[in-house]
């Protein structure tokens, strides 16, 4: 293999394209031969190109021995040949040679130096069985970068650093670690001690440690297995420095590279591939492409990854209809057949392998492709049957007449599937259409104008279907893509229509009843059914008009006025129905509109009705408008005069007309008394005959001030009511304030009284001699169904002592230790409510209901809550109420009004 060219080679003697292996087997047999030297100016000659196959045993027995000698570099004094190799010896003449048979494994090389030379050769001599990874210990693998030269005048001169070649170490070595890859030394280490070192990533770095040096001899080991994909080279420095840590060489660089070995497989960027082609779609068309990668170096053929197709399902109709680019990965059809009626997807494995698509040497993958083949309308879409047929009703329409079903083989719910239908023939008129039923495919023939059996009695249709998307190339519309529909149009009875929808006449207003205005008819479209028809008012808003129940003859039943409410600009509307006898009887309507021509017969009117004016003549006038309910030539110009009658009339005021329609009143004379005067007015209008009326306006006249605005006082005076009279109100207006007043003076009065001579209770809380009315919620305990027999004294304690602790009724007595209180005198006191009780029993005054169950008597003592015997307090029988004393009671005139009773009494204030 050679690493330049990037090529394998199969034998001895090839013939690399880089050109470095070119002429090598001849070079090296006409170095046996002739024993001829190479002439080089201090270079290194790298025998890159050389067999590497593992069949390729042979090559370096060619190379017997060969002269090496250099020129103009200062001679050859001093030129020492070392390797490293037990398979090669160099002479002290440079003459380099195989010292036996040499087989060229498949196995890690290693770099063999000669001074001014680097070649490439096996590691291993034949026959020889080494620990993988070991790495040989020769005596010589040595590397003398710093070399120092006596000249000859005994001077030393340093010459030139080497440039040391890379170290190649291989990935995954299994070791045994450390394992050694090189020794560096120094000339001056016969002179001094030397101390080697190495730093930079690997060693001192990040990665730590994967690299080391002994120290004193300076072998560099590899501490570890080495990972390609994880770091591909190093760039470490070695230094060397005496016992005291003073440099000694310059430090030189070593570059160690990590040869890449085939232990990644490829990996597909995606498992699943999902791609898709046109069904029909001719050979080499382009699918999809796979990719996969390979961690390896892709520059050798570790990393070189080659596709090829494994399966295919179905096998239909050809079992290789794809085929894979093996360097790039693309997928392409290979075959034709492509049918998705027939196969809609297919599956293919696709299997990637390093080392070029070696199966015996490289590593595969696999993946999964799965093509779609996509629909193209390559089916036309066809009717079921050729004729269809359907009916519909007269006057019906958005009714469904028929459905036509096709059948299409291309994909559903797709443009190469879905179906458009056109009428082509049989509907002139537009009656029908053809709407497509999204689910189902069908076509539906709906009606879109109504049709009339009297017209068409039946349709004869010729009906198209294709599909929203065009043919594919090459596929013609098929025979069945045409059928006929016969569609039959039943008789219904129809109702009657009035051909003058809405019919107009003209006429004057104010026609007398009776008086025929128009014939007003419908008309029965059922010319093949004998039916009557017959008419009735539906809308008469005024009730002016009657119809003749048979004919629809139109006469006025009132007078027509056109300054009625119901006339909206001059047209009157009534509303007629015409129903025939048919079964089911049908019906129509039709409106009448009457246009009213305005006559003279409203006579104007003045406004306003009511006006002011100062009792003096100034500017202040009246205007007054002439108003008419007729319109134009009835109305205005207006004529305004005074009547003659009474005299006083055109005595005191006077008229000025302003235009047609307005007009002044005034005063004619200096001065008016101030009141309320009825001025009437004759307005004429200009029709033909002219109407006049005659209008009062109540004109108020009033005393005015200044500004020729009426005084208040003058505005009452103009009302009606003399001076007298506003006298008199305004004194009784003083009177009834005068009497509020004196009023509200006597209730702060008596307010104050009942505060300053109250008594200790105020006649309203004093509930002596009053009956109370609290509230009352019942009737009682004989109104209650009530168990009274809980209240008594219980005579035994059972069930009190058996209750839960804790819980008790009030009434009951404790039933633990009683609290001692002083004993009562044994004498009863003759007061005790329990005696008088006894007492009043024991004459039999007691009232007893014997004849109810529910005790106890009423006149008996009730013990409600025992709260022991005795009193702790004793006796109050011996508190002393008399008021003699020196006991100051004059706080008591502190505590309020409700003790001032109290105050007064003992504490010596006045008596009430």
């Amino acid at each position: 293999f050679c690493s330049s060219c990037n090529m394998w080679r199969a034998r001895p003697g090839w013939d690399c394209s880089c050109g470095w292996g070119v002429g090598l087997v001849p070079a090296a047999d006409a170095f046996r031969k002739t024993k001829t030297s190479v002439k080089i100016k201090c270079l290194k000659l790298v025998f890159d190109c050389f067999p590497y196959h593992a069949n390729l045993t042979r090559f370096f027995h060619l190379l017997l021995s060969v002269l090496v000698k250099f020129n103009n570099c200062a001679g050859n004094k001093g030129v020492r040949y070392e390797t490293n190799s037990l398979d090669f010896k160099v002479r002290a003449d440079g003459t380099m040679y195989a010292a036996h048979h040499v087989q060229m494994p498949s196995k890690q090389l290693i770099l063999m130096k000669l001074t001014g030379f680097a070649f490439l050769f096996p590691k291993q001599p034949k026959g020889r069985k080494t620990v993988p990874g070991e790495v040989a210990q020769q005596q010589s693998d040595t590397l003398l970068p710093w070399r120092q030269h006596q000249s000859a005048n005994g001077l030393r001169r340093q010459k030139r650093d080497w440039v040391i070649p890379p170290i190649n170490v291989p990935e995954n070595s299994r070791g045994p670690f450390p394992q050694q890859l090189v020794r560096i030394r120094s000339d001056k280490d016969k002179e001094i001690h030397i101390r080697y070192s190495i730093t930079g990533v690997g060693a001192d770095q990040p990665p730590m440690e994967v690299f080391s040096i002994d120290p004193v001899s300076g072998r560099m080991y590899v501490t570890r297995p080495m990972d390609r994909e994880e770091r591909a080279s190093y760039h470490l420095r070695a230094h060397a420095v005496d016992m005291n840590g003073n440099k000694v060489e310059n430090p030189i660089d070593l570059y160690i590279y990590v040869i890449d070995m085939n232990d990644n497989r490829p990996e597909f960027i995606n498992q699943v591939y999902n791609g898709s082609v046109d069904e029909g779609s001719k050979p080499g068309t382009y699918v999809m492409t796979v990719t996969a990668n390979d961690a390896d170096d892709s520059t050798t053929a570790n990393g070189m990854v080659r596709y090829r197709i494994v399966t295919q399902t179905p096998q239909s109709p050809s079992q290789n209809m794809f085929t894979i680019n093996s360097e790039t990965g693309d997928i392409v059809t290979v075959a034709a057949g492509l049918d998705r009626e027939k196969v809609q997807q297919y599956i293919v494995i696709v299997q990637a392998t390093d080392m070029e698509g070696n199966l015996n040497y490289g590593l595969s993958n696999t993946a999964t492709a799965i093509i779609t083949v996509t629909d193209v309308n390559d089916n036309p879409p066809e009717f079921t049957t050729s004729t269809y047929s359907g009916e519909v009703p007269e006057n019906r329409v958005e009714v469904v007449v028929a459905n036509l079903t096709v059948m299409d083989r291309d994909q559903p719910h797709s443009p190469n599937w879905n179906a458009i239908y056109r009428i082509i023939s049989g509907d002139p008129s537009g009656h029908f259409t053809i709407r497509t039923d999204p689910v189902t495919n069908e076509g539906m023939v709906t009606v879109v104008k109504a049709v009339d059996y009297e017209m068409n009695r039946a349709f004869m249709l010729t009906v198209m279907v294709s599909n929203q998307a065009p043919l594919a190339s090459g596929i013609q519309m098929s025979f069945q893509s045409t059928a006929g529909v016969t569609i039959s149009v039943t008789d219904v009875n129809e109702a009657p229509y009035f051909p003058t929808n809405h019919k107009l006449i003209r006429l004057e207003e104010g026609v007398p009843t009776g008086t025929v205005l128009t014939t007003f008819s419908a008309v029965d479209p059922d010319r093949f059914m004998q039916q009557a028809v017959r008419y009735s008012k539906l809308s008469d808003p005024a009730n002016w008009l009657n119809i003749n129940a048979t004919n629809g003859q139109i006469t006025t039943a009132a007078v027509l006025d056109r300054e009625s409410d119901y006339i909206k600009n001059n047209v009157y509307e009534a509303t007629f129905l015409a129903a025939d006898n048919g079964i089911p009887p049908a019906s129509g309507t039709g409106t009448l509109q009457i246009y009213l021509i305005d006559i003279n017969d409203n006579a104007p009117e003045l406004l306003p009705k009511e006006a002011q004016i100062c009792e003096k003549p100034n500017l202040n006038v009246i205007n007054i408008t002439a108003a008419d309910a007729d319109i134009d030539p009835n109305v205005g110009p207006f004529v305004f005069e005074l009547p003659s009658v009474p005299s006083a009339v055109r005595k005191n005021w006077t008229i000025t007309r302003l235009n047609g329609d307005y007009a002044q009143l005034s005063l004619r004379i200096m001065y008016l008394e101030a009141g309320v005067y009825d001025v009437p007015i004759i307005v004429t209008d200009s029709g033909n005959p002219p109407l006049y009326n005659t209008s009062v306006i109540k004109v108020k006249v009033c005393p005015c001030d200044e500004n020729g605005d009426c005084t208040t006082i003058g505005a009452v005076a103009a009302a009606g009511l003399g001076t007298g009279a506003i006298i008199a109100i305004l004194i009784c207006i003083i009177i009834l304030l005068t009497m509020v007043l004196l009023f509200v003076v006597w209730m702060k009065r008596r307010e104050k009284e009942r505060h300053t001579k109250q008594l200790l209770i105020d006649p309203e809380d004093d509930v002596r001699d009053n009956i109370l009315k609290y509230d009352e919620e019942g009737g009682g305990e004989e109104d209650q169904d009530y168990d009274l027999s809980q209240l008594q004294q219980p005579e035994t304690m059972d069930h009190v002592l058996n209750k839960t602790p804790g819980v008790r009724r009030v009434d009951e007595r404790p039933i633990g230790a009683e609290p001692q209180y002083p004993v009562r005198p044994v004498i009863p006191h003759p007061g005790d409510i329990g005696d008088f009780i006894n007492e009043v029993c024991s004459v039999g005054a007691c009232v007893r209901r014997t004849t109810t169950p529910r005790p106890p008597p009423y006149d008996s003592l009730l013990v409600f809550d025992y709260e022991g015997s005795g009193s702790t307090a004793g006796s109050v029988s011996s508190l002393n109420s008399s008021s003699s004393g020196d006991q100051d009671y004059d706080y008591l005139n502190d505590w309020g009004p409700r003790f001032k009773k109290l105050a007064d009494m003992y504490g010596g204030g006045e008596e009430d």
